[in-house]
């Protein structure tokens, strides 16, 4: 059965019924919110145990500047909790589709209570190219500019899902956003964003969970609400994973000229319960957990590859 995936992305369409070669790494004005993509994609082949992420086999619904009535209602009312999808670099539009896909049904296959869920992934117009020796930074460097520049989008695409959110929670259920290596840069660009356009507090998500986080790691120690330092007054609780054995944040840190990533230590002065209060925060150190292929590219995915990191992330969804 294939697994639906809601999505919105502002890249530019070429061609909205392609998957592979429709959304390529190009962004629609930052400023012309009604110009972002939103739609509906069936993913078939996942496989949980084999690590088969599947592939796009159709898009329908596609709408500019939000979700279709129809989406709207079919999410607001499927009975289930809300997965919001931010990928990182190294993802084409299927990929980030896929990966969502396969994010939804590890969830589902853990038994907890509340994880078979609806996901909504947002794609950024990565442009799919891996970081790895020799070091080539370009493409990490386009990529992180593309994230960068996501921010005013993906804060439009949040105060679309507002409304949304509040009808999932009218019926009991929560909402959970979970931000992966770069994708925590766009996250910080629209929580940055959103106070400095004169939003105020907001409750969007009743989770933000924040994996292997590819930003610097004294995001959450800005002023002025800038950064990340916001971030806790969207979401009710803040969960951060990292790990010191991702090889590919390491070399990230070498790409940004020494710059200490999120996903390598948590966040500066993580262990103080004035800045992070242990009601609001979680620290996650994933360095012992490579339960599975372990290798320079998946040690940066132990979030969705761990049996023992994907369980706790389950249970603090319950």
């Amino acid at each position: 059965m294939p697994t639906t995936v809601y999505f919105a992305t502002n890249r530019v369409v070429a061609n909205p019924a392609d998957a592979a070669n429709g959304y390529p790494p190009t962004m629609v004005p930052p400023l012309s919110p009604a110009a972002i993509t939103y739609g509906a994609a069936f993913v078939d082949g996942v496989n949980v145990p084999t690590n088969a992420q599947g592939v796009v086999s159709q898009i329908s619904d596609i709408n500019k500047g939000g979700f279709s009535q129809q989406a709207i209602g079919d999410i607001s009312n499927a009975g289930r909790n809300l997965l919001v999808f931010i990928h990182g670099f190294d993802n084409t539009f299927s990929d980030a589709l896929t990966r969502a896909a396969f994010n939804r049904e590890w969830l589902a296959a853990s038994g907890v209570a509340g994880t078979d869920m609806t996901v909504i992934a947002f794609s950024w117009p990565s442009k799919g190219k891996i970081v790895e020796f020799p070091i080539l930074p370009g493409d990490y460097l386009f990529d992180q500019n593309m994230a960068r520049n996501s921010g005013l989008h993906l804060m439009a695409f949040f105060a679309n899902l507002e409304p949304i959110l509040r009808a999932v929670r009218a019926g009991g259920r929560r909402a959970t956003l979970l931000a992966h290596s770069m994708g925590n840069l766009a996250l910080q660009s629209t929580v940055e964003n959103w106070f400095l356009h004169g939003n105020g507090d907001a409750l969007i998500f009743d989770q933000a969970i924040l994996a292997a986080g590819d930003c610097s790691y004294d995001t959450f120690d800005q002023p002025n609400l800038a950064r990340l330092s916001g971030l806790i007054r969207l979401a009710g609780r803040v969960s951060i994973y990292y790990s010191h054995a991702d090889h590919v944040l390491q070399l990230s840190m070498v790409v940004n000229l020494g710059a200490q990533r999120l996903g390598q230590d948590g966040p500066r002065n993580r262990s103080d319960q004035a800045s992070f209060p242990p009601a609001e925060y979680a620290m996650q150190d994933c360095t012992g957990d490579q339960d599975y292929d372990f290798n320079f590219l998946t040690s940066h995915q132990y979030y969705r590859q761990s049996p023992r990191v994907r369980a706790i992330i389950a249970a603090s969804m319950n």
